[in-house]
C-alpha cells in the first residue's frame, strides 16, 4: 500500500478535530482580584464621591486650624461663643453652639453615611458577600485593635478606659484634604477601598455611639421618632415627591430622637438607609444617589467644617501637647489611631485575603495597603465627637484627648504621606492609565480594549496621523532641503500632534460608536 500523501490524494485531509476547551476550575479553587480595576459605573460614582469629599475635606482642615487659632489667641472668646445657647427651650432644643454643631448638623454627616453604606450594600462593593468580606473585616480589625491599643496603655498606666471607642473611627474627609496636600494620584482601587473602609467604619461608630453612649433614655419620645420614621418609610414607598414634605417630617424626627436620649445623628443614619439606592429601568440615579448629591456639598462643605470649628479649638501649649505623650488617656488615643489603625487594617487584609484566596493586584504591593492603613489613622470628626461623649464629666480631660486625636492625626497623616510618597511615580502611572482616552469618547481606554468599534477608531485615528506624516515628508523632499526643512517639519508635525482634536473626529465619521 502506498503511503498517504496530499499531493496525490483526491481527497482533502481530514479536518483535525477542534480541541476541547479546558474545563474551568471551580469557582472555589478560583482566587478573587483584590484592588483590582473597578467597574465604570463604580468608578465614576467614587470619583464624584471622593472629588467633593476632597474639597470638604480642605475646608475641614481649614476649620479646624482656624478653631486652635482662635482657642489659642482669644480663648475666652471662642469659649464664650460656642457656649452660647439658643432654640426653642420648650422643645427641650435650647442647646449651646457647640451642641447643635456635634448633634444638628453632623445629623447631616450621618445621614449621607447612611445613604453611602445602604448604596454599598445594594450597588457597591459590600453587595457580593465575598467582596464585602475583605473590607468588612479590615475595617473591623482596624477598629478592634485601636480599642485594644487604648485600654491596654491605660490599664498599665492606670488611666480613664471609658475613651477606648475614640481611636476607632476614621475620617475619611480630612484623609481625602491629606491626599490632596500631598498631591499623590492614587489608583481608583486604592481610593475605592479607603472609601469603603471609612463606611464600614462610620456604621460600626455608630453603633458604638448608640450602645454605650446613651444613658437615660425616654421612651416616649422614642416612640414618637419610631412613629415618624415609619411615616418616612411610608412615604418613601408611597413615592410622594416635594422636600416641603421631608425636611419637616425629618427636623421631627431628630428632634424627637435627640429628646429620647439616644444621640440625635442615628435619627440621620436612620433616614438614609431608608432611602431607595438601587435604579430601575429607565433612571440614571436612584432617589438615593440624587438626593446625596445634593446633600453631600452641604454636609462635606458646611455641616463637618462648623463642627470642627466649634470641637477642635483646644489648647495646644508646650506644657498640654508634653502631657499627650505622659497621660495614659491621651497616649492611648495617639497610640491607637497611629499604630492600632495601621496594624489592625493591614493585619485583617492580609489575613482575610489569605484565607479567602484574594490575590493582590499585580501592579501593587502590600506595602500600598499599609499605606493605606497609616492614611486610616487619621481620626477626626467622630473621633472628637466620641471624645466629647466619653468624658463629658470631666471637660478638661475631653480637651486633652480632642489634642491628642489632633496629634495622632497629624502623625498618621505625616507617615502615611512619607509611605505614599515612595510609591508616588508607579500611582501616577497607575492613574494616567485609567484617565487615558485617546479616542475621546469619554470612556477610558482601559475599559474599551476589547471592543472591535474601539480598535476601528483607534485605527482611523492612527492611519490619519500616519498620511499626515507622509504629507510632510514629501512635502520636505520637494523642497530640495530635507535637512534645513527637517526641524521645522518635526516641529510642524508636533503642533499638528498637538491639534488631534479634529483628525479623530473625522476619523469617526465613517466608523460606529462605542458598543
Amino acid at each position: 500500500m502506498l503511503p498517504t500523501d496530499r499531493r496525490y490524494s483526491p481527497v482533502a485531509a481530514p479536518t483535525p478535530p477542534t480541541p476541547t476547551p479546558p474545563t474551568p476550575a471551580p469557582e472555589s479553587e478560583t482566587k478573587s482580584k483584590f484592588l483590582g480595576r473597578l467597574p465604570l459605573p463604580e468608578r465614576r460614582y467614587v470619583a464624584e464621591a471622593l472629588r467633593t469629599e476632597t474639597v470638604g475635606g480642605v475646608l475641614l482642615l481649614i476649620a479646624a486650624v482656624a478653631a486652635l487659632i482662635w482657642a489659642n489667641t482669644f480663648g475666652s472668646g471662642y469659649e464664650a461663643f460656642r457656649g452660647l445657647h439658643f432654640g426653642p427651650g420648650f422643645l427641650g432644643l435650647d442647646l449651646s453652639v457647640q451642641h447643635w454643631a456635634a448633634d444638628g448638623l453632623l445629623a447631616v454627616f450621618f445621614f449621607v453615611a447612611g445613604i453611602e453604606l445602604k448604596r454599598e450594600l445594594v450597588a457597591g462593593e459590600l453587595r457580593d458577600p465575598k467582596a464585602a468580606a475583605l473590607p468588612v473585616i479590615a475595617a473591623l480589625c482596624g477598629m478592634a485593635v485601636p480599642a485594644l491599643v487604648y485600654v491596654l496603655v491605660n490599664v498599665i498606666g492606670d488611666g480613664d478606659t471609658g475613651g477606648w471607642a475614640v481611636p476607632t473611627a476614621t475620617d475619611i474627609a480630612f484623609a481625602l484634604a491629606v491626599l490632596a496636600v500631598i498631591g499623590t494620584s492614587l489608583p481608583s482601587a486604592l481610593r475605592a477601598f479607603l472609601l469603603t473602609l471609612a463606611v464600614v467604619d462610620d456604621l460600626f461608630a455608630i453603633l458604638i455611639i448608640a450602645v454605650f453612649f446613651t444613658n437615660d433614655i425616654n421612651f416616649v419620645a422614642l416612640a414618637g421618632a419610631v412613629v415618624a420614621l415609619a411615616v418616612f418609610w411610608v412615604l418613601l414607598r408611597a413615592n410622594v415627591r416635594g422636600w416641603y414634605v421631608y425636611v419637616p417630617l425629618a427636623l421631627v424626627i431628630w428632634g424627637l430622637m435627640y429628646n429620647s436620649g439616644v444621640h440625635a445623628t442615628i435619627a440621620g443614619v436612620a433616614m438614609g438607609l431608608m432611602l431607595r439606592c438601587s435604579r430601575r429601568e429607565g433612571e440614571e440615579h436612584s432617589p438615593g444617589e440624587h438626593i446625596e448629591h445634593l446633600v453631600r456639598p452641604l454636609s462635606a462643605g458646611l455641616a463637618v467644617p462648623l463642627f470642627a470649628l466649634f470641637s477642635a479649638g483646644v489648647s495646644v501649649s508646650g506644657g498640654a501637647l508634653a502631657d499627650v505623650f505622659t497621660k495614659p488617656e491621651t497616649l492611648g488615643v495617639v497610640l491607637g489611631l497611629v499604630v492600632g489603625k495601621a496594624l489592625g487594617i493591614f493585619g485583617g487584609t492580609w489575613l482575610a485575603a489569605r484565607f479567602t484566596k484574594a490575590e493582590l493586584n499585580e501592579d501593587l504591593v502590600w506595602p500600598d495597603v499599609f499605606a493605606i492603613a497609616s492614611l486610616a489613622g487619621i481620626g477626626f470628626t467622630v473621633s472628637l465627637l466620641i471624645g466629647e461623649l466619653a468624658f463629658t464629666d470631666d471637660l478638661q480631660l475631653a480637651d486633652e484627648v480632642k489634642a491628642a486625636v489632633l496629634i495622632g492625626s497629624l502623625i498618621a497623616a505625616i507617615l502615611s504621606g512619607v509611605l505614599l510618597k515612595l510609591r508616588v511615580r508607579k500611582y501616577r502611572a497607575l492613574y494616567d492609565e485609567e484617565e487615558r482616552d485617546e479616542d475621546m469618547d469619554g470612556i477610558p481606554d482601559i475599559y474599551e480594549v476589547g471592543k472591535p468599534d474601539y480598535h476601528l477608531r483607534m485605527a482611523d485615528i492612527h492611519e490619519a496621523k500616519a498620511a499626515e506624516h507622509r504629507r510632510l515628508a514629501a512635502q520636505c523632499a520637494g523642497s530640495g532641503n530635507s535637512g534645513a526643512t527637517l526641524d521645522g517639519a518635526v516641529h510642524t508635525g508636533a503642533e499638528n500632534a498637538g491639534n488631534d482634536t479634529e483628525v479623530p473626529g473625522a476619523a469617526r465619521d465613517g466608523a460606529s460608536g462605542p458598543a
